[in-house]
Parts: structure tokens; sequence; C-alpha cells
């Protein structure tokens, strides 16, 4: 990984996971709300691409200074249009509705083979995930986070895990997938344009596939604790984790939308 120093992209979009990357201990932190509006005033767009509910990405579209909003690790987006609000999904409702039933048995399994393992506190504004709490409210043993994701995978459904939280997925979304639609169905970018033109922050596993996707890819200096987890490595990670790190990221991408050599 390369030093934040040595970023020269221009950068017209800007996606940022959520957890950890602008929050610390489940707080936005201020400095994160600061660089998004100044992100915003500099002309750089920005969507937040988050494994959290697609009920918290309608509030974070409808009351955030964000463009769009990209939940459940990919499955759906939203949007404020003026007074409106636009949300669309991954996958049709037949096949959502297929899936929740699939969710469900495995939610169940998992409640009986480890009982101990509770579900994710947002778990009741899910519509496409079943999520398990292994980092946020309580550290849950490793050896329980592996059997849990062997039986997510053995339902057939592939099982990311972020900072705070295990996933059963059960369709072929993630966050690059879901946020190269997303940004097709906002902004009219195509697959390649969009790996150009846009640059994506996270901090773990479950921002692996957007690491590996986007030319421009960054770490706040905590996703060295999940290195393990992610195949492909942010190609740049800032000096500071969480918050402080993604203000330092917006006052890098500013200073090049400035046309300034930083």
């Amino acid at each position: 990984m390369e030093s934040l120093e040595v970023l020269r992209a221009r950068v017209e979009v800007l996606l940022f996971d959520v957890d950890d990357t602008v929050t610390t201990d489940g707080r936005v932190e201020p400095v994160a709300i600061e660089a998004l509006e100044a992100l915003r005033a500099a002309g750089i767009r920005t969507v937040a691409v988050t494994g959290r509910p697609l009920g918290w990405a309608e509030v974070i579209a409808w009351t955030w200074p964000v463009d769009l909003a990209v939940g459940e690790n990919g499955a759906g987006w939203m949007w404020r249009h003026g007074r409106h609000f636009v949300t669309r999904y991954f996958e049709d409702e037949p096949t959502r509705v297929a899936q929740r039933v699939a969710l469900d048995a495995i939610a169940r399994e998992i409640g009986r083979e480890l009982p101990a393992l509770p579900h994710a506190g947002d778990q009741a504004l899910r519509r496409c995930d079943v999520a398990w709490d292994v980092g946020e409210t309580w550290h849950a043993p490793e050896e329980d986070v592996v059997r849990a994701s062997a039986l997510i995978r053995a339902a057939g459904m592939r099982a990311p895990r972020s900072s705070v939280h295990l996933h059963a997925v059960p369709g072929h979304w993630d966050k690059a997938r879901g946020a190269v639609r997303a940004l097709a169905d906002r902004f009219g970018l195509g697959p390649e344009e969009a790996r150009r033109s846009c640059a994506f922050v996270g901090d773990s596993g479950n921002d692996a596939e957007a690491f590996a996707f986007f030319d421009t890819s960054v770490g706040v200096a905590n996703v060295r604790e999940h290195l393990s987890r992610i195949p492909t490595p942010p190609r740049y990670v800032t000096p500071s984790p969480r918050g402080r790190g993604f203000a330092e990221l917006a006052q890098r991408l500013i200073t090049h939308a400035r046309g300034i050599d930083g």
C-alpha cells in the first residue's frame, strides 16, 4: 500500500464505507461530516456504501450531505430528488421474496447451532440480508464466527464480514457490483468510467471487492487490522484512522480537484 501523499488522481465521485471509516465507536466523527461538506463544495459527489441496513441508508440519503446511499453491501440504493425519494434494488421483487425464505432458514439454523451469537442490533431494518453482531456491542469468539460463516456458505450464500457484523448474502451483489449499478442508475456512469473516475475508501473485509474494482482505492489507517481478509488491499492508506483518515483523503482529493499540486 502506498502513502496518501503520492495519490494524484482527480476524482469525480468518492464512495465511502461508514463503520470505522467515518465513525468511531459507532458515532460519526464531526471532522468526517465537515469533510463531506467540503467535498460537495469542491464539486466532488459523495456516495455512502455501507453494510448497514437499507433503513439506515434511507436516513443517510435523506439527511447527510451525500448524493447517493447504497445499503446492505450493495443490495439496494437510494437518493433524494428534491422532495421525492428514489429507491432501487439489485434483485427484482420475486427474487427478493425467494431469498427471504432462504435467509429465514439460515437465521434459524445459526440460532440453533450458535444460540449465543446475537443478531445485529439493526436487523429489524434489513430487507435483503441477515447480520450477526461480531464486534459492535460485544466481541464474538472467533470460532463462532468461523462456524457461522461455514453454515452460511453451506447454504449457498456469501458471508462477508465487516469490523462489526457478519452477513448472510443470498444474492450476487457486493459493494462493488451494487455500487456500479447505483452509479449507472444515479449518474449514468458505465462500469469502466466508474472504475476510472471514482474513488473508494473503506476499512475492512466487506470492502474487499470495492478495493479490487476501483482504480483509486484507499484504506483509512485502521484497515491494517483487517488485511488478512482483504485479498486485494487498497492502493493507498491514510496516515490516520477512521474519520480523521477520511478527512485527510477528502483534503487530498479537493486539492487535486482545484488543480493545486499537493
